[in-house]
Formats: C-alpha cells, sequence, structure tokens
C-alpha cells in the first residue's frame, strides 16, 4: 500500500490535528482518527484496514513521520490511533474469524495493573567478545540471540539495560456491561494489552469502548500444549463513555432545551414527576432522589478536611411498595449508576478485594467492588438490611469519609468511593410499626442508619380514595404496554402507532430521561451560595430544635443534620439553576427533613423529637428507665444480699412509675445485651 495515499488524507483530513500534534511532541504522541472519515475518503482503504490493521497502520504512520510540517519536529514514535469502528462486537459474540482482525468492544474496566516498562529491543553484551547484539522483543515471551554477531559463540549474554529500548505497558481486563446479559448469563471476560500514551488512563469501574486487533496464543500445560487458543486484545485506541455527569457533552441544542426548562416556575414538579413515572405517589420520596441526583457541593477545607457534597436516602417499607423499582429506575438513570441486593453482596463484592492471579502475572491486584464502581455516580443497594453484619460495616466509612481503605495480602490503598447511597430495607417483623423506634424495626445498627440524610418510612395503610388512584394507574400502565406489545409483534394487528402513544402518557415522564440526564449534568456545573436568608432560616431551624432538648428532655438533632440540611439546600438551588441558596430553598429542605424526623425521630413514649432514636437505638426516656431499673436491682442486691427475685424488681419498677409490661421488656433487653442475668430462675443480678 502506498504511503501517497495515506500523506493525502492526513492533508485533506486532519492537517489541524497534525499540527497540534507536532506543538505538543513528545508529551502527546498519538493521532486520532475516526474511522467514518477514512471510510468517506477511499472505501479500499477503509477495508484494508479492518481486514490487515498491523500492515495498515504501519504505514499509516510511516506516512505520519514523512509528512511536511512548518516546524522543524520529527515525528518519530506517533502513533496512528482509529475510533469509531463501525461495528461494536459484545465479548461473548467473539469468534476466530476476528482473529488478527480490527474490532470494537464495550464493557467495563474490571481489573488494571499497574503500569510497569516492556522491553521492545533488547541489547544483550557477549561476556566473550562485549560486542553488543540487539534482538527486537515481540509478542508474550523474551527473546535472546542464538549466537554472537561477531565472535559467532552461542553465548554467555548479558542484558544491557542502558542500550535497550523500553515502552510503557499496562494490562485490562474488559467485562461485559451488565445490562447486556441474558438471564442467568455469567458475565465474559477479555484480557487487554495497552502500551505507550494509552497506559494509565482508565480505572476500574470505568465503562470504555476498547478498538483494537484480536490476537491468540496457546495454552501450555506442565504436560504439553493444549489445542484450544485463548485471545487477547490489542489496544490501538480508548473511548470512555457513560462518563460521570459533571463530563457528559452537551451541544449548544441540549443547552437552550436545558435553560428553557429552567426558567420554568414548576420545574420541581415537572423534575419529580419525570422520576419513576410508572409508579404512582410518592412524591415527597420522589422529591428526596431528586435532591439526591442533583446533589450538593463536596467541599475541601484549608487543614484538610472534606465534607461530603452527596446526599444518602434509605426507604424503609412494607414489602410490595415499588422500593425495588425506584432504586433500580435512579441507578438507570445516573451515569455509573449500580443495583446490587443485600443477600447476594458481600464486603469484598461492595468495596474491594485483593487477588492473585494469571493475569496479574502472580502479583496482588485489586479488583473493585460497587462502592467504587459508583465512584461520582449513585450506588442502589437493596435489602440493606439482609447483609451480613461484617459485610454491613464496610459501608460506614465508605458513608461518610467516601474512602475505602483496603490492607490486604500486602496491599495497603486507599479507594475513592465518592458516590451516593440510595439503600431500602424492610422491616423485621415484615410490616412497618409507627409506634417502635426505627432502630428497633432495623436489622441495621444505630451508627450506620445516623449516616442517612433522609430516612422515609413507607406504609401501605387501605385509604378507599388513593387505592382508587393507584389501582387505576397500574391499570392504564399495563394496558399501554400490552398496547405497545401487541402493536410490536402483529404490526398487521388494528392497534395502531396514535393508539399507543395515547396509552403511553399516562406514564411518560414529564422530561426524557436522556434530557433529564443532561440537565442534571448541566446543574453539577454550577455552584450556589448560601444567601444571608437561607443561612438565618436554617440556623433559626436548628436552634429551635435544639432548645426543645432542655436539661430533661432528649436532643431533637445534631449538627450531622444541620450538614445535610445545607447539602439538601444547595441540591435545591441546582434544580433551578440557581448560583444562590435562597430562603425557598431551604424551606423546601426543612420542610422535608421535618418529615422524616416526625415519622421516623419520634419517641413515641413522649412525642418529643428523640434524635437518639436513629442514632443510638434507645430513646432518652428508655434510658431514664433503664437507669432506675439498675439502680432497683443495685439497692434490692444489698437488701437480699445477693440476687433479688424479678417479682420485687418488677413491684419496685411499678411504685417508681414504671409499667411492669415495660419492666419486664426493658429487663430482656438488658439481659440480651449482656448487662444482667439469672444466677437461677426467677432471681436477676447485675452483671
Amino acid at each position: 500500500m502506498p504511503v501517497s495515499k495515506w500523506e493525502e488524507f492526513f492533508k485533506q483530513y486532519y492537517k489541524q490535528q497534525i499540527l497540534q500534534l507536532a506543538n505538543s511532541y513528545p508529551d502527546e504522541r498519538s493521532l486520532v482518527v475516526e474511522f467514518p472519515d477514512i471510510e468517506r475518503y477511499d472505501v479500499d482503504l477503509a477495508d484494508s484496514l479492518l481486514e490487515r490493521p498491523h500492515d495498515v497502520l504501519q504505514v499509516a504512520e510511516e506516512a505520519l513521520r514523512t509528512i511536511d510540517l512548518p516546524i522543524d519536529v520529527s515525528l518519530d514514535n506517533v502513533h496512528v490511533r482509529i475510533t469509531k469502528a463501525p461495528e461494536r462486537i459484545y465479548i461473548r459474540d467473539l469468534r476466530s474469524d476476528h482473529i488478527s482482525k480490527l474490532i470494537a468492544i464495550e464493557g467495563l474496566v474490571r481489573k488494571a495493573t499497574t503500569v510497569r516498562p516492556k522491553v521492545t529491543e533488547a541489547a544483550f553484551q557477549c561476556m566473550r567478545c562485549d560486542h553488543v547484539t540487539l534482538v527486537p522483543q515481540s509478542g508474550g515471551k523474551f527473546k535472546e540471540p542464538y549466537e554472537c554477531d561477531d565472535c559467532k559463540r552461542k553465548g554467555p549474554f548479558k542484558l544491557v539495560f542502558n542500550e535497550s529500548s523500553f515502552i510503557d505497558a499496562q494490562k485490562l481486563q474488559i467485562q461485559e456491561s451488565p445490562e447486556e446479559l441474558r438471564g442467568g448469563a455469567q458475565p465474559q471476560t477479555i484480557d487487554v494489552n495497552v502500551e505507550d500514551d494509552l497506559t494509565g488512563q482508565v480505572v476500574p469501574g470505568d465503562r470504555v469502548v476498547v478498538t483494537g486487533v484480536l490476537h491468540s496464543y496457546q495454552r501450555t500445560f506442565p504436560t504439553g500444549k493444549s489445542t484450544f487458543f485463548d485471545v487477547y486484545l490489542e489496544c490501538i485506541s480508548i473511548e470512555m463513555i457513560e462518563q460521570e455527569f459533571e463530563t457528559l457533552e452537551i451541544s449548544r441544542e441540549d443547552e437552550k432545551a436545558i435553560l428553557k426548562l429552567s426558567e420554568d416556575p414548576d420545574i420541581y414538579e415537572t423534575v419529580v414527576n419525570s422520576i419513576a413515572s410508572s409508579i404512582f405517589g410518592y412524591e415527597d420520596i420522589k422529591e428526596a432522589m431528586v435532591l439526591q441526583l442533583f446533589s450538593g457541593i463536596p467541599k475541601s477545607l484549608p487543614d484538610g478536611t472534606r465534607i461530603r457534597g452527596d446526599i444518602h436516602l434509605l426507604l424503609v417499607g412494607d414489602p410490595g411498595t415499588a422500593k425495588s423499582q425506584l432504586l433500580r429506575y435512579v441507578a438507570k438513570l445516573a451515569p455509573r449508576g449500580i443495583y446490587t441486593s443485600g443477600k447476594g453482596t458481600s464486603a469484598a463484592g461492595l468495596t474491594a478485594t485483593a487477588v492473585k492471579d494469571e493475569f496479574g502475572e502472580g502479583r496482588w491486584t485489586l479488583e473493585a467492588g460497587a462502592l467504587v464502581l459508583a465512584d461520582k455516580g449513585i450506588a442502589a443497594v437493596d435489602e440493606i438490611d439482609k447483609m451480613r453484619t461484617e459485610d454491613r460495616s464496610a459501608l460506614h466509612e465508605a458513608m461518610e469519609q467516601q474512602t475505602i481503605s483496603i490492607a490486604k495480602a500486602g496491599v495497603v490503598a486507599s479507594l475513592r468511593s465518592r458516590c451516593a447511597l440510595l439503600g431500602a430495607a424492610n422491616p423485621k417483623y415484615g410490616r412497618f410499626d409507627k409506634y417502635e423506634p426505627i432502630a428497633n424495626q432495623i436489622n441495621m445498627p444505630p451508627t450506620l442508619l445516623s449516616r442517612f440524610d433522609l430516612i422515609f418510612p413507607i406504609v401501605d395503610e387501605p385509604n378507599v380514595e388513593l387505592d382508587a388512584k393507584v389501582a387505576e394507574h397500574i391499570l392504564r400502565a399495563h394496558y399501554a404496554g400490552e398496547l405497545s406489545a401487541h402493536a410490536k409483534y402483529f404490526p398487521s394487528g388494528k392497534i395502531t402507532k396514535e393508539d399507543v402513544e395515547s396509552a403511553m402518557k399516562t406514564v411518560r415522564p414529564a422530561i426524557e430521561p436522556e434530557l433529564l440526564r443532561k440537565y442534571i449534568a448541566y446543574a453539577k456545573r454550577i455552584y450556589p451560595i448560601m444567601s444571608d436568608e437561607a443561612m438565618k432560616r436554617l440556623m433559626d431551624f436548628y436552634l429551635g430544635m435544639r432548645k426543645q432538648g432542655g436539661e430533661n428532655a432528649p436532643v431533637p438533632v445534631t449538627a450531622r443534620s444541620l450538614e445535610a440540611l445545607v447539602r439538601l439546600a444547595e441540591a435545591s438551588a441546582r434544580i433551578r439553576l440557581s448560583d444562590k441558596v435562597f430562603e425557598e430553598d431551604a424551606d423546601r429542605v426543612i420542610r422535608i427533613t421535618e418529615s422524616c424526623l416526625r415519622q421516623v425521630g419520634i419517641d413515641r413514649e413522649t412525642g418529643l423529637l428523640d434524635v437518639d432514636v436513629i442514632a443510638v437505638g434507645i430513646t432518652k426516656s428508655q434510658r431514664d428507665k433503664i437507669k432506675v431499673l439498675r439502680d432497683i436491682i443495685r439497692e434490692l442486691e444489698k437488701e437480699h444480699g445477693g440476687a433479688p427475685p424479678k417479682e420485687d424488681v418488677y413491684d419496685k419498677a411499678e411504685e417508681s412509675g414504671i409499667e411492669r409490661s415495660k419492666a419486664e421488656e426493658l429487663l430482656a433487653k438488658l439481659k440480651q445485651q449482656g448487662d444482667v442475668f439469672e444466677p437461677k430462675p426467677g432471681f436477676i443480678r447485675l452483671a
């Protein structure tokens, strides 16, 4: 293939890009060429590139080196990187026909080794005559010279590092995207070899399109060679897809549509109605989910402290109330949204695990878990209460510090997990009891519960009017789905496109998911500042709540609650694309927070707000009664000179104003915690 053809193509399509490359060489060493441009220029050239990529790219790089430039730069080590290959092939569809062809695969980066030097040309010094022989290295095995070029003897040889040529190299493992899997299928993976300036560009969790040449190599065993060959991809280019909100591309038309939307006085209702429109009601919860998607502002302070901007939500409720559907919708809407369920999740699967295998050539490599994969996105953890206690403890650091510290097998690392957590849990006894403290109803430690900014109980109570609306909405949604399926599989039937469109209006979101995603991405580029009025409003609310906690009253809110209010208020301002947090934002988030506190943070015995219901799991009134009960047992122990009967304890408790049933319940709790024990049946003693 003549070099002149490529020279002509570069001059016609990529003149400006080559000049930019020459200016930044050798810091940048790659010219990115889009495949459709080659196809437009010469179809035969494009076909030969697909069939014989190595030969054709060698000629292209030669043409790039010989092209005339207005500046005195020699582009010796440049690469031509092909992107936008015509066909993306699923990893599970790779076949022997694809070997040595140019292909593109899409997937999730599962593992990445560290960037290490790889020898491309090894210099060997003959130990007899000191002559240096250069041996080009290719493939996976290291090649040594057969004999010295000078004295013709067969060694011995010594590798001379200073005269050898090295290149940066890295191995990636790409896994199929979860949404591409058929039911019951295990995700398949492929190894990718990355070299030179492409190394170190991606981290586990990134979604990428890798264009490259498929190669095969033979498996070898101690007993001999196998007839089965393994495949790997030699990377030519890496394109990032589905980046975080901050890096989504927004066109001028998108920007116009976004700004027009933001001017709508009912923008809050419109955005809320765009979240899981197939699920009826739950306006408060959907509003909180919207605030979670827009998020507050992460702050770095001069003393090195980082305050998170991500908002964590927990939904606790009765079965069959569409919690999982809400979680799945948000995980799908957010870029880098990961959905996982408690029963099938381990600590290693949530955080990271150190593995030692062939992939890292016997070295330990870190395999990222769900919270790391969701960095700068949303991690939706369903059935969070069903996780094992030791697995759930991995969430503590990830939620507040937004890092995951690993110290396994000599690998000590701190991974970033700057994601918002959306959790869903079922009450221990099947249904939510409004009169029981929330910590008693969920199988979760209070220390974890207190890290959630908002906790929403979902109670399924019969209500004729509401039930009629829910039933109508569900039936209409199913009817729309039936019409759509009928029109799809029986195009010759009587159902028209207009019928389907008309029925779909019930479940169509107010803003299309793609535009909403771009709207959120645009809003995240705005960093609102708190106005004095909003600051005063939040302070008044916080101080007003704290005043309720007098000398003998419970503590209604903590400083952590105030930080949550600030985050929510910032997210509220972002929804309007406002660079200022106004009093209306403060009022909105106070309404939502108060609504949550009234449902989950109230001591049902006294009717007072008590933060300990969530943070400690025991209300102040319970704590006071436990103290009285312990004093009674201690006093009776002195009287009896040993363990007093339980009946005496209950009688004394009733005299102190504690009902017998309550005293029995508290005593059972103390016994469970190991604070008291029964030396013999019917008698009690302090531990």
